[in-house]
């Protein structure tokens, strides 16, 4: 019989142990490992029961057991000293506090999920599971950050797969009461709620919940409450769910509502109201029309409050495709816009912030992520080569100017490794190199020996095993109506074969079964009696993804047949708890996406971090970290005619690097068993490659490079009430309605003998119009380089021309000179421009304007 209702008992914990709430009050201890050996030690197998999750443990936990650790000094006094250091954690200075005062006060990050925990399942993917690695590197690092989410009533989907190999979703609602969240009230208790008003003269409501992540606080709007409508309550009912209003009802929720939080947050806390804002994709985009508004109530206009806001945003893109981006009817902005959410900023101004380049005001959607770099002076790529593809992507956004000189930069993503590395490697290191910190301990130290390494690895493949056989069983359970599993299910992989691990997404560029593309070579790959392989798969496919669902089920049904069902299989509802056994266990992580779809992939990451060898595409961080120590490159047919021959030709490549290759190392073993060559190559990814994909890595860059130099400008745009950026608002006013008067008028050179030579000198004369401008407003530069067929100038170099004071016919022109210097033979090419100029903007291409000489 099934519950009208549930909710979460807590448990009465003896006051001798109230050192274990608040310890499971901080969700530090998902990554801490002693703080988790304390909780274990109560019931080894409650502990497992629970999903390792405290708050869950503590209700489960018979009370008995808690009466007598209370009465265990030994116990008693674990429990505090680890509570002392949690708290020591908390307060004391660290990487952040040593940078001086020149730092940013607060730092706002916005996501629409955050992965901390399988306890707090508030993701779907790589963004989420990026953002709660980035929470957690910040508060290692002490980076005052306070981060803000939506909390989602049932998560994301809990998946199934049908006998047919259909994935089935369920949406089991969540008890916020039964999680590791705590209402954030006001000083005489009550909640703190934010208020926004939507269309028909209704309001949207949001409570806030706070989560502790270290020493950041999560805040995430809940809409689940009587003050709401019915339909308004289910706002927050599902991660990425519902309809085209449905969602943009959410990213208003998280972004103008998340600012209204962040206000009360600082006046019940006394922390300072952040002075950077940092948009995880463009999802948060509303957050700077919020801003604005605050600006607008305060005296400035739009046009100002505009470059306030911008000079302290930071705004990153995950995506590599246009597809990947949220657009929004503009009507449908237009109508929320238009119904007092917003006090002050008028809908006219507003809308054209999410107009796409080229596109007819009344007919462009309203794009996202181009509101995002409107309203962020620094944006970012989470990857080299997803800042090349991004700068190409949004190049639209700034005419006249090379994907080069586009404004965003890059910042490849991190992984937490204290989240992702098993407790295994983790105890090898302090045992054996007297550290914990495996991302920076020498794994090429003697001190560990091939053997060692291996047997633990050995030991992390076999959990892995024994998950995914508990796993297949309990979904055979659940698909057969209780029954028990057949024997082969208990047969499930080998703890002495070479794993291959693929888990992520589904759709269609990850190419799920690429490795499909001939089923009879990769069938005898993994039965070869001498050297088999074995391949753990795992990933949902968006619900209204009918193609990544049916990728799927090509998947399982060929995992199905009765030779190769014990070494290939998919695992159902990946999420965080089977990642922590998925990454150690493989000996290899796979990812074969369509180059350059893959923005970044940390799945890899985590798997290296785990002594694995990745064998991938050239794609995403492994095109910046790619070496024969690290794994194998599969090679990209980027010139095939016609998709179905590129996925032919790559799968072949993957096959024979399976084949002739890996196992071939991972088998070659010494006179102990022992793989020697492929054990050096696990120790030099474990040394060498670790320390670069770390997130305190990733964190401390975005510190140095965007937070930081966000604060900065911030602070000087708002000095004397903000009177450097009403002059920047008035100048770029000036500057836009001025441009088209600008123009190269004439250019002409000399200095050059009929055959040029390295060294040789070629001196400019520009003539340049300058309408109303003043020639303080603009820069005048050559643009060249080498000039190849398509009469481009590739690998641009710029250098100033300077007025020379020549008078002319026409006050308004002005005669610039300079010389640039032959420095390299080969094709050259140059020309003249004009773009604007001002101490406040960070980018000569910043506004999208520049006069070239035609």
């Amino acid at each position: 019989m099934k519950p009208i209702r549930k909710f979460t008992v807590r448990a009465v914990v003896p006051p001798q142990l109230g050192a274990l709430e608040e310890l499971a009050a901080n969700l530090r201890w998902s990554w801490h490992e002693p703080t988790k050996r304390l909780f274990e030690h109560i019931d080894p197998a409650g502990w497992q029961r629970a999903g390792r999750d405290p708050i869950a443990f503590l209700g489960d936990v018979d009370p008995r057991r808690l009466d007598e650790l209370a009465n265990d000094e030994g116990y008693v006094g674990w429990a505090e000293r680890e509570r002392t250091a949690l708290r020591e954690y908390l307060g004391e200075p660290r990487w952040f506090q040593s940078l001086g005062a020149e730092t940013p006060r607060t730092i706002a990050y916005f996501s629409p999920e955050f992965g901390i925990t399988a306890a707090l399942p508030q993701y779907s993917g790589g963004l989420g599971i990026l953002a709660g690695d980035h929470l957690k590197a910040a508060s290692d690092l002490g980076v005052p950050l306070v981060a803000v989410g939506l909390f989602y009533k049932a998560g994301y989907f809990s998946q199934a797969i049908a006998p047919d190999g259909w994935q089935q979703e369920r949406y089991p609602a969540l008890d916020p009461d039964g999680l590791p969240l705590a209402v954030l009230r006001r000083a005489d208790g009550a909640p703190v709620q934010v208020t926004l008003a939507v269309p028909g003269g209704r309001s949207l409501h949001a409570r806030v919940w706070q989560a502790s992540i270290g020493r950041v606080p999560l805040l995430l709007l809940d809409t689940d409450i009587p003050a709401n409508d019915d339909d308004l309550r289910l706002v927050t009912d599902r991660l990425y769910g519902g309809g085209g209003e449905h969602r943009l009802q959410q990213e208003l929720l998280l972004g103008v509502g998340g600012v209204r939080a962040l206000r009360a947050w600082s006046e019940v806390t006394g922390r300072h109201f952040p002075d950077v804002f940092h948009m995880n994709e463009g999802h948060a985009g509303f957050l700077g029309l919020e801003r604005i508004s605050a600006c607008i109530r305060d005296g400035l206009s739009f046009g100002e409050a505009l470059q306030l806001v911008r000079a302290g945003t930071v705004f990153t893109t995950h995506t590599p495709v246009p597809a990947g981006i949220d657009r929004f009817d503009r009507a449908l902005v237009a109508r929320y816009l238009e119904s007092g959410l917003l006090p002050g900023v008028d809908p006219a101004d507003a809308l054209p912030l999410g107009l796409e380049p080229g596109a007819h005001p009344d007919e462009s959607a309203f794009n996202m992520a181009f509101m995002g770099l409107r309203l962020a002076q620094h944006a970012n790529g989470v990857s080299k080569l997803h800042g090349e593809v991004s700068r190409s992507m949004f190049a639209d956004l700034w005419p006249g100017f090379d994907a080069d000189e586009v404004p965003i930069t890059s910042v490849t993503n991190g992984v937490h490794a204290p989240t992702w590395t098993d407790p295994a490697l983790i105890a090898l290191a302090e045992a054996n190199l007297g550290t914990d910190d495996t991302e920076h301990a020498d794994w090429l130290s003697p001190a560990v020996s091939d053997g060692e390494l291996w047997s633990v690895k050995r030991g992390m493949r076999l959990q892995l095993v024994e998950d995914a056989r508990r796993r297949l069983a309990a979904a055979w359970a659940d698909q057969h109506a209780g029954a028990v599993a057949p024997d082969w299910v208990r047969r499930v992989l080998d703890p002495d074969v070479l794993t291959i691990g693929f888990a992520r997404r589904v759709p269609t560029y990850k190419r799920l079964t690429l490795m499909l593309q001939d089923p009879e070579r990769l069938a005898a790959i993994l039965t070869d009696p001498d050297r088999p392989v074995q391949f753990v798969i795992a990933g949902k496919a968006h619900p209204a993804d009918e193609e990544g669902k049916r990728l799927i089920q090509r998947l399982v049904q060929f995992a199905q047949r009765p030779e190769l069902r014990e070494r290939i299989v998919f695992l159902p509802d990946y999420d965080m708890g089977m990642a922590e056994k998925l990454y150690p266990g493989c000996d290899v992580w796979m990812n074969n996406p369509l180059r350059p779809l893959e923005a970044c992939g940390t799945s890899g990451m985590k798997a290296a971090m785990n002594g694995a060898l990745n064998l991938s595409i050239l794609d995403g961080w492994w095109a910046e970290y790619a070496a024969d120590d690290h794994g194998w490159v599969i090679p990209t047919a980027d010139a095939a005619p016609d998709p179905a021959e590129r996925d032919r030709l790559e799968a072949s490549a993957l096959y024979d690097l399976l084949e002739h290759r890996i196992t071939r190392l991972f088998y070659d073993r010494d006179h102990d068993g022992v793989p020697t060559e492929w054990m050096s190559r696990v120790r030099r990814t474990l040394a060498n490659l670790s320390p670069e994909l770390g997130a305190d890595r990733m964190v401390r860059e975005y510190v140095e490079r965007l937070y930081r130099p966000a604060a900065e400008h911030a602070a000087v745009v708002a000095a004397n009430g903000a009177k450097p950026a009403r002059e920047l608002a008035e100048w770029v006013a000036g500057v836009r309605a001025a441009w088209d008067g600008v123009q190269v008028t004439h250019v002409e050179s000399g200095g050059l003998d009929s055959t040029p030579h390295v060294g040789d000198e070629l001196h400019l004369r520009a003539h340049v119009a300058l309408g109303w401008l003043s020639p303080d407003d603009v820069a005048v530069e050559v643009v060249y380089g080498r000039s190849v067929g398509d009469d481009r100038i590739q690998d641009a170099r710029t250098a100033a021309l300077e007025p020379d004071g020549t008078s002319t016919t026409d006050a308004a022109t002005r005669v610039y000179v300079g010389t640039v210097t032959l420095d390299r033979a080969g094709a050259f090419g140059y020309t003249v421009r004009v773009v604007p100029r001002h101490p406040l903007l960070l980018s000569s291409a910043e506004l999208g304007l520049v006069a070239a000489a035609g």
